[in-house]
């Protein structure tokens, strides 16, 4: 690592939390329910303490939580189904995965008993000037607000997202993916990981509940995690700003919330075992519920480019001016549920 994590912890009533100056992530994130139990929700990579991590690029060192990622994706050379192009602007660091504040340490801006802020600056030749993390744990619930600005050096239309990243409970289906409303849902036009596919790739269907599999069956994408191992991603379209997960074997919903109007989609990151290499290992099993206006992860230049998404009215980049700051909330909340 070029340098040194810093992290900064804060306390309340409702909860505890912690960010790091790595990747600006938030995580782990206590939760103290009504009913006096404490719930986690949020997933920390299992190698956060293995001395081989500095060999990984940064946004993997110390994975973990949540983080704001701009541009979301990088950019790569990929082959692409029809009606897919790499046409969109691109720019210096736009290979970067997810962006340039994923991949370094941010700076501590204003913090004390009630909020942490931190701030990422870009390189000069950057499209991005500037980000702006404000997180402020609500005072009166299990609950956490955050706040994202953008600043931009130069006029660009960029794919942004959100990347929350939960822990799931060992058991095949003990956690249920709940998506407010949403349109349809999206396959990945492609390979996430060779040899470790499950959805039959650049297809949509109307439900997460039946979604087909390379195998000729379908699957409940809603019950993770899965039973075979694999990785993958599904991308949910024209969705309201919220998803639910129902802990069935601990009892309790974790709750994500956003300002569908900045991110119309949702992206679902199945890793359940598929990657094998270090630091994966095989041993990875977490889901990403990451709101988007982005094409999949697949960078700058697809997603501002052509591709069936946009063509269908689903927005996939943000527009960004000078002198004109982006602000976006949302919250991360825990609430019980009935067990089973």
């Amino acid at each position: 690592m070029s340098a040194q994590t810093t992290r900064r912890a804060l306390a309340w009533a409702h909860g505890s939390l912690a960010v790091q100056s790595l990747g600006g992530m938030l995580g782990p994130v206590l939760f103290v329910l009504p009913d006096g139990r404490q719930v986690s929700p949020l997933h920390i990579a299992p190698w956060g303490n293995d001395p081989e991590r500095e060999t990984l690029p940064d946004i993997l060192q110390e994975l973990r939580g949540e983080w704001p990622c701009v541009p979301f994706g990088s950019d790569a050379d990929r082959a692409l189904p029809a009606g897919w192009s790499a046409i969109g602007e691109s720019f210096d660091g736009a290979a970067v995965p997810h962006g340039h504040g994923s991949n370094v340490h941010w700076t501590w801006g204003d913090c004390d008993e009630r909020r942490i802020t931190l701030e990422c600056h870009y390189p000069d030749d950057h499209p991005i000037r500037l980000l702006r993390r404000r997180i402020v744990p609500d005072p009166g619930a299990a609950a956490i607000d955050i706040a994202l600005d953008i600043e931009a050096r130069r006029p660009c239309r960029l794919p942004i997202g959100l990347h929350p990243t939960f822990r799931l409970s060992p058991r095949p289906g003990s956690v249920v993916i709940e998506p407010g409303s949403y349109h349809r849902v999206w396959s990945f036009p492609g390979d996430v990981e060779p040899g470790a596919e499950l959805f039959v790739p650049n297809r949509e269907w109307p439900s997460l509940g039946e979604v087909g599999t390379r195998g000729g069956a379908t699957v409940d994408a809603a019950q993770v995690p899965f039973a075979v191992d694999t990785e993958d991603l599904l991308q949910l379209s024209g969705i309201d700003g919220s998803v639910a997960l129902h802990y069935r074997d601990e009892g309790f919903r974790a709750r994500l919330s956003w300002q569908k109007e900045h991110f119309p989609s949702v992206l679902l990151w199945y890793s359940n075992r598929g990657r094998k290499a270090y630091p994966w290992n095989g041993r990875h099993v977490a889901l990403g519920v990451e709101p988007i206006a982005s094409a999949f992860d697949l960078g700058p230049a697809i997603s501002a480019g052509v591709n069936p998404l946009s063509a269908s009215g689903v927005a996939t980049t943000i527009a960004f001016e000078p002198g004109q700051t982006f602000t976006t909330r949302y919250r991360l909340s825990a609430e019980a549920a009935p067990a089973g």
